[in-house]
C-alpha cells in the first residue's frame, strides 16, 4: 500500500523556513522498520506517523521517528502532522493525542487565515542544576568561553515531555560563535541525563527569546525551531525569575533557526500557580510544501 508523504514546514508560514517535518497521515499497518526507513529517507530531524487510537483516553495516536531512532515526541513534527489534519482532512478543535511522553491536548484553531496548531505539554520537570565543574567542559563542547556561560542562572536539564540541557548565554551574539562538538556533546549529554542541548539568550525586555539546539546523540546535528526545547524554557524562565510576569502566565516569542536560514518561532505560554511554572501550552504555524 502506498502512502502519501506530507514535507511539511512547521513554526512558520514561509516555505523553506522554519523547521521541516514529514507527516505520513495512514501509518496504520507500517511496521517499526517501516517507520524508520522513512524517516531516514526524508532526512528531517523528525517525521510524524498518525495512527488510530488504540485505547480509551485518546483521540489519535502519533509516533516520531529521527533518521535513527524513535522519539517519545516532537513539538515541531506535531505542529506539522496536525496541521496536515486541518488542512487535508478538516480535523479542528481540541483532542488527545496519545505519545510516547504521554496524552497531549492538541488544538487547531484558525488564526489570521490560517490553521494554528496548540499543544498543552507534559508538567514541567527539573533536574538538578548541572555541576559548575562541567561549565568549562560544556563551553569547550559548543565552541565558545566557560565565561560566555550565564551564571546566574543554572545550566540545567528541564523537560515538558522530552528532556533538554538549557544553556544560558549572556549575549544573543554568542549563539552566532558556536561551533558544536558531536562527539563531545554527545558524551557530555549522558553524563548529565540529557540527548538534547538548548543553547539561549533572552532578548531585550524578554518578551522574545533566541536559541540553538544541538542533538547528535539521536542524529540530529541541529534542530532549526524546537517546541521541546522552547517548552520547557518557558518553564526555566519562570523558575528562575527571569522574565517579568503577571504572577498568573508567561508568554513570550521563542525565535531560532536564523542560523541555518531557517527563521521559525515557537509562541510559549506558562501557567504559573504559587509563583512555580505549573503548566505549558506552545503554539505555531505550519505550511505545506507543494
Amino acid at each position: 500500500m502506498e502512502r502519501k508523504i506530507y514535507h511539511v514546514d512547521a513554526f512558520t508560514r514561509t516555505p523553506g523556513k522554519g523547521n521541516p517535518a514529514g507527516v505520513v497521515l495512514d501509518a496504520a499497518g507500517l511496521m517499526d522498520a517501516d517507520m524508520l526507513r522513512i524517516a531516514a529517507r526524508l532526512g528531517y530531524s523528525e517525521t510524524a506517523f498518525v495512527l488510530p487510537p488504540d485505547g480509551p483516553g485518546h483521540d489519535v495516536r502519533v509516533r516520531f521517528f529521527t533518521p535513527t531512532v524513535e522519539v517519545p515526541v516532537c513539538g515541531h513534527a506535531t505542529v506539522a502532522a496536525h496541521y496536515v489534519r486541518a488542512v487535508v482532512q478538516g480535523i479542528e478543535g481540541s483532542f488527545v493525542q496519545q505519545t510516547g511522553a504521554g496524552p497531549q491536548r492538541i488544538t487547531s484553531a484558525r488564526r489570521d487565515g490560517d490553521w494554528r496548531i496548540a499543544i498543552r505539554q507534559g508538567a514541567p520537570t527539573f533536574g538538578e542544576p548541572v555541576a559548575r565543574a562541567l561549565h568549562a567542559p560544556i563551553a569547550a563542547a559548543l565552541g565558545i568561553r566557560p565565561e560566555d556561560i550565564c551564571t546566574a542562572s543554572p545550566v540545567q536539564v528541564v523537560s515538558t515531555g522530552h528532556s533538554k540541557v538549557l544553556v544560558p548565554l549572556a549575549d544573543r551574539a554568542l549563539l552566532d560563535r558556536l561551533a558544536p562538538d558531536a562527539q563531545a556533546l554527545t558524551a557530555l549529554g549522558a553524563q548529565v541525563g540529557s540527548k538534547g542541548w538548548f543553547v539561549f539568550a533572552i532578548e531585550g525586555s524578554g518578551a522574545r527569546t533566541e536559541g540553538r539546539m544541538f542533538a547528535p546523540a539521536i542524529g540530529v546535528a541541529e534542530d532549526p525551531v524546537t517546541g521541546n526545547a522552547n517548552g520547557p524554557l518557558g518553564a526555566y524562565l519562570v523558575r528562575h525569575g527571569l522574565i517579568a510576569h503577571d504572577g498568573r502566565r508567561l508568554v513570550f516569542e521563542g525565535h531560532q533557526g536564523r542560523a541555518l536560514g531557517r527563521d521559525g518561532i515557537v509562541h510559549v505560554e506558562v501557567e504559573i500557580a504559587g509563583g512555580a511554572p505549573a503548566a505549558v501550552t506552545i503554539a505555531g504555524d505550519a505550511v505545506i510544501r507543494r
